[in-house]
């Protein structure tokens, strides 16, 4: 009920608290537990029943999240999405004892049914096969084979198992184990989007659609992609923020449509300026809405050296980037000219050649030589100052130059760009000719610390291996 002026008249002279009490369902959608009733009316098994009425108890924020969400608008309950088969890996046998508590009115034998508390893309595309299918192809799905693939941190023990379990892992997944008839806590909780799950699928739905209210609304707005993508290697929320783009959602974000069914979110009419999954995700004029954000890319520009991505070794795209790019293109001509887009193109094409052939070609071959000649030692990666310098020229600067080009935001291009990349390429190859002049090695840190982590890559992604 609002707050109409006959309720502002007979509150007037109350205590503050009073006036809260009275008005407060007019403007909170609190993300906090509230008094919510929630009277099942509809058809549901009895044991749906017991779940919602125990962690309505239990658990009431989870509660009032779910009771918010279109899953409950639709008669989806906890019991939908929880159930596992007896025999499934990933089974709550802890769970089964809550339906041996006298105290609880649902917990009894006969409400007993299997649970896994990991929700996984295989569970959810009971009821949405395409978008778990789309996600499945996706770097997203398949980071942890890719990171494997690629990070010297990883192959190189360079940093701790638990740096990792609580660094690393949180964006881009852990491989779920059970231990002492529980979830590993070294692997759990995590909802990165390239987690490894007991029953096989990769990923977590919930790393964008949070639980339990699971909304569109939020992996729709720029922040659910700036939980991962942030920070000195991949500042796309910064750049985002930073770019007109960015600028119009701060100023009229709070007036988009956010709610608008899949396929129907229309530039123009539920939102004036994109956000990053309105490009990368959502559909618009001939471009369907897809799941796999490999997708519409004409360029992998987070690798070392810029390719196409199905030229990308540790995970080729199985996609042609013109085909991609014409996608994408059709995405930003719903808002702009074709003159405007082709422009935008070509000099995101410049930055790329510029970056490829001045920085990083001439780098990569000064490393070779050192390592060639025995001045820099292979066995491990950043025990060697030119090893770091060569690594943030590509993956901190580098970067930047390139994902602050292709998503406007002229800073990022420059002063946190190609400008930090000058310093340290002049830096680089300094050191790098005294190396070399001098015939002398560089200097190994020989108390690099907490360089314990496991090498072995996981056999759950390298089943031959």
């Amino acid at each position: 009920m609002y707050c109409n002026v006959k309720n502002i008249l007979t509150v007037i002279f109350l205590p503050a608290f009073a006036i809260y009490l009275i008005c407060a369902p007019a403007w909170a959608d609190l993300n906090q537990p509230v008094h919510k009733a929630f009277l099942i009316e509809r058809s549901m098994p009895a044991e749906a029943v017991a779940c919602i009425e125990c962690h309505k108890n239990e658990h009431p924020g989870l509660f009032v999240d779910w009771a918010r969400s279109r899953h409950a608008n639709a008669n989806i309950s906890c019991y939908d999405c929880h159930l596992a088969e007896k025999h499934d890996p990933d089974v709550s046998t802890k769970h089964y004892q809550q339906y041996k508590r006298s105290d609880l009115k649902y917990g009894r034998k006969e409400y007993k049914v299997p649970i896994a508390a990991a929700v996984t893309p295989k569970d959810c595309s009971r009821c949405h096969p395409d978008e778990a299918l789309q996600y499945s192809r996706s770097k997203h799905a398949n980071t942890i084979e890719i990171i494997w693939k690629l990070d010297p941190w990883l192959n190189k023990g360079m940093n701790s198992d638990f740096e990792r379990a609580s660094g690393c892992y949180h964006c881009h997944g852990t491989i779920l184990k059970i231990k002492d008839d529980t979830l590993d806590p070294e692997t759990w909780p995590n909802v990165g989007v390239g987690r490894m799950n007991l029953d096989g699928s990769k990923g977590s739905c919930t790393s964008c659609h949070t639980r339990h209210r699971f909304s569109v609304m939020e992996a729709r707005k720029p922040e659910a992609c700036g939980q991962c993508h942030l920070g000195p290697d991949h500042p796309q929320i910064e750049i985002y923020m930073e770019s007109k783009h960015g600028d119009i959602y701060t100023a009229h974000g709070g007036k988009y449509n956010w709610n608008a069914a899949a396929g129907t979110w229309t530039p123009g009419v539920d939102y004036r300026g994109p956000t990053c999954s309105s490009c990368h995700i959502s559909g618009a004029g001939t471009t369907l809405t897809s799941h796999d954000v490999t997708e519409r890319l004409s360029w992998e520009i987070q690798a070392p050296k810029t390719i196409r991505p199905s030229e990308f070794k540790p995970f080729p795209a199985k996609t042609d980037w013109k085909i991609e790019r014409e996608k994408m293109m059709a995405i930003c001509t719903q808002c702009h000219g074709k003159t405007w887009v082709n422009g935008h193109y070509v000099k995101l094409d410049k930055v790329i050649t510029e970056y490829n052939d001045v920085y990083f070609a001439p780098a990569k071959q000064m490393l070779d030589d050192l390592y060639n000649k025995g001045l820099l030692d292979k066995t491990k990666f950043f025990d060697e100052q030119l090893e770091v310098e060569y690594y943030e020229l590509w993956h901190h600067e580098g970067r930047r130059a390139r994902m602050g080009a292709a998503m406007m935001a002229p800073d990022y291009t420059w002063w946190h760009g190609f400008y930090e990349c000058k310093k340290r390429f002049n830096n680089y190859m300094q050191e790098a000719r005294h190396l070399l002049e001098t015939n002398k090695k560089a200097y190994v840190a020989k108390d690099f610390p907490n360089a314990t982590g496991r090498t072995g890559k996981p056999k759950k992604i390298f089943p031959g291996q």
